[in-house]
């Protein structure tokens, strides 16, 4: 079990977060990106690709397994992620399912085209103390949800429940 962060877009204040959680969890955690990121904790794990389309997209899903929890607000990731079974959330705490990964790709792929003929739209308001409790919250659920699911087999293996 793993933690892998899309970490050019994702704000400092999430990545301080992943990574005390991972510490504290003992959960290993690797940042990707293009570049350098600036303010990484000394102990942070940091997966450099190489410059070019697509490639820290396509490092993290090479890494990535069913048991493993995705950081991204990258809808297009995230949708190749969901599609491998792979849990992900966004740095505001929101999981992204099967169920929703189709209707929010939708928007985004709208919203895009807005932009792209030069028409403006609301974009998501600033990163605060709101939703950094709220990725707190999701973050504790749902690493909890998959530490429960990776010890199942060896409880059942052992004869316990």
């Amino acid at each position: 079990m793993q933690i892998l962060v899309d970490a050019d877009s994702c704000p400092r204040a999430a990545r301080e977060m992943v990574h005390r959680f991972s510490a504290r969890l003992d959960i290993k955690c690797i940042f990707a990106a293009n570049r350098p990121i600036p303010g990484l904790p000394e102990t942070a794990v940091m997966e450099l690709c190489p410059s070019g389309e697509g490639a820290a997209d396509n490092r993290i899903v090479e890494l990535a397994g069913p048991e493993d929890l995705v950081l991204t607000r990258d809808l297009p990731l995230a949708e190749r992620l969901v599609d491998l079974s792979i849990t992900v959330l966004d740095d505001r705490g929101r999981v992204f399912t099967k169920e929703n990964i189709r209707s929010l790709r939708s928007i985004r792929d709208f919203t895009v085209s807005l932009a792209e003929n030069g028409l403006e739209y609301e974009r998501i308001p600033s990163y605060g103390r709101k939703e950094i409790n709220d990725l707190a919250n999701s973050l504790d659920r749902e690493l909890s949800r998959l530490m429960k699911s990776v010890s199942l087999p060896q409880d059942r293996a052992s004869g316990s429940v």
